[in-house]
């Protein structure tokens, strides 16, 4: 079954400073909510140093990787795929510039501006790109299939149908009330 996906799907991290900060994490989960993103998946844990290393290879190159790695592993983080219409576009948008000095003062609203304490510790991290998105959701859920859910489940994240559970911090699909009868119905 094959429908036009609306919705998108993105990676989001909240960094292991945010996580320890009760009040900041609320507001960020809180925005996350306030801005018509689905919690898909949500976990929280320590990153290894190996998957640190896995993650930000893209980076190991560069003279901040050795922090950013040691940083990373330094404490839970939590660890979303988020889903809505434009995911990507819209979490790079409500985290803000990755410099927190920029964004302060370009998007002081924004996520960085808010809790981001330096460069590395800049609060949140966000796929660029459909590809990255792929690519780090694996990393971190190795169950979860993008393409499956984009087929199978995302109409079900579209309908009226879905549990939000705010201390897991998670979206559900009430699959009690759907059958193969009322499918068509949720569809259309």
């Amino acid at each position: 079954m094959k429908f036009n996906n609306t919705m998108q799907l993105t990676l989001a991290i909240l960094k292991p400073h945010v996580v320890k900060n009760p009040f900041a994490i609320q507001r960020i989960r809180d925005l996350i909510i306030d801005n018509n993103f689905k919690v898909v998946r949500s976990r929280r844990t320590i990153l290894t140093l190996k998957d640190a290393n896995l993650f930000y290879e893209d980076h190991k190159q560069k003279f901040f990787f050795n922090r950013l790695v040691t940083f990373m592993s330094s404490g839970p983080s939590d660890i979303y795929v988020l889903a809505r219409e434009n995911a990507i576009s819209k979490w790079r948008e409500l985290m803000g510039p990755t410099k927190v000095y920029q964004a302060q003062y370009l998007a002081p609203d924004t996520i960085r501006a808010k809790f981001g304490l330096s460069d590395t510790r800049n609060a949140t991290h966000g796929s660029d790109s459909p590809e990255s998105a792929e690519k780090e959701i694996k990393i971190f859920f190795k169950d979860f299939n993008v393409e499956q859910w984009l087929n199978n489940e995302e109409v079900l994240y579209n309908s009226d149908n879905l549990h939000f559970d705010p201390v897991l911090f998670i979206h559900t699909v009430d699959k009690s009330i759907i059958n193969s009868n009322n499918l068509d119905e949720i569809v259309n």
